[in-house]
C-alpha cells in the first residue's frame, strides 16, 4: 500500500469519527432527552395520568360565599350601607311586609313584584296574628327566599356555618341531601328569627343588587334633530 492510500484512509477515518456514525456511538444527548420525556408521558398515559399540565379539575367542589353580615347584626357592618342598614332594621321591625315586598322587588325585578309580596305577606302577617296571636303564618311564606337567595348567589348555609364554625351539623357527601337539609334550617331560621332572617336577607339584597327603579335612567336622552336645508327652485 503506498502512501498516499493510507493519508487518504487515514483522512476517512477521521472524518467518520468526525461525523460519529461508526458502530457503538452514542446518540446525542438532546435525543436522550426527548427519548426520556417520550418515555415518560408514555408511562403517565399508560397508568391514567394527563401527559400535560394539570389545570382545574371540572366537577371540583366550589367554594361557598359568606353572607355580608350575620343574622344578628342588627346595625349591620359598620360600613358605607350603615344609613341603609338603619332604614332596613327599621322597616323589618314595625312593617315586615313592607321589607319582603323590597326583597322580592329585587331579586324578581318584574312591575307587581312589590305589591305581590307585600299584600301576601300582610295578609298571613294578620291572619296568623289574630287566630294565633302570633305571626306564625307569614314565615310559611318567606323562608323559601332565603334558599332561592343562597343558590342565586352560592352563600352559605346555616348547617355549614355551623359545621365551619363550632364543627358540628357535618353533613353527607350527598349533595342534594345537603341542600334538603340547609331548606329545612332556612325554615327554623324563618320561623325561630323571622324579623332577623328577613333584614340578613335584605341586607344582602342591598349590597349585592341595585334596585329595579335605579338600574336605568328615568328617561332617555334624545338626539337633537338633524340639520335641514331648503333647495331653491327656478321657474
Amino acid at each position: 500500500m503506498t502512501p498516499e492510500q493510507e493519508q487518504a484512509i487515514e483522512e476517512q477515518m477521521a472524518l467518520l469519527a468526525e461525523s460519529k456514525i461508526y458502530a457503538g456511538e452514542k446518540e446525542p444527548e438532546t435525543k436522550n432527552v426527548e427519548a426520556k420525556s417520550e418515555e415518560s408521558e408514555n408511562t403517565e398515559v399508560a397508568n391514567g395520568l394527563p401527559a400535560g399540565p394539570v389545570g382545574p379539575v371540572i366537577g371540583a367542589p366550589v367554594s361557598r360565599n359568606t353572607w355580608s353580615t350575620g343574622l344578628f347584626s342588627c346595625l349591620g357592618s359598620q360600613d358605607e350601607f350603615l344609613s341603609s342598614d338603619l332604614e332596613v332594621c327599621i322597616v323589618g321591625t314595625f312593617a315586615p311586609g313592607v321589607l319582603y315586598g323590597g326583597n322580592m322587588q329585587r331579586m324578581f325585578p318584574r312591575s307587581n313584584s312589590f305589591s305581590i309580596g307585600c299584600l301576601s305577606y300582610s295578609s298571613l302577617y294578620f291572619l296568623g296574628t289574630c287566630l294565633f296571636n302570633m305571626n306564625i303564618l307569614a314565615p310559611c311564606l318567606s323562608y323559601p327566599s332565603r334558599t332561592a337567595l343562597r343558590r342565586k348567589f352560592n352563600l352559605q348555609g346555616t348547617g355549614e356555618n355551623l359545621a365551619n364554625t363550632f364543627g358540628c351539623c357535618q353533613g353527607a357527601n350527598d349533595e342534594s341531601h345537603n341542600e334538603r337539609c340547609e331548606s329545612i334550617l332556612d325554615g327554623a331560621v324563618h320561623f325561630l328569627c323571622h324579623s332577623c332572617a328577613l333584614c340578613q336577607e335584605s341586607r344582602e339584597l342591598r349590597r349585592r343588587l341595585p334596585h329595579p327603579g335605579f338600574s336605568q335612567p328615568a328617561y332617555l336622552p334624545l338626539a337633537p334633530p338633524m340639520e335641514q336645508h331648503m333647495g331653491l327652485t327656478t321657474v
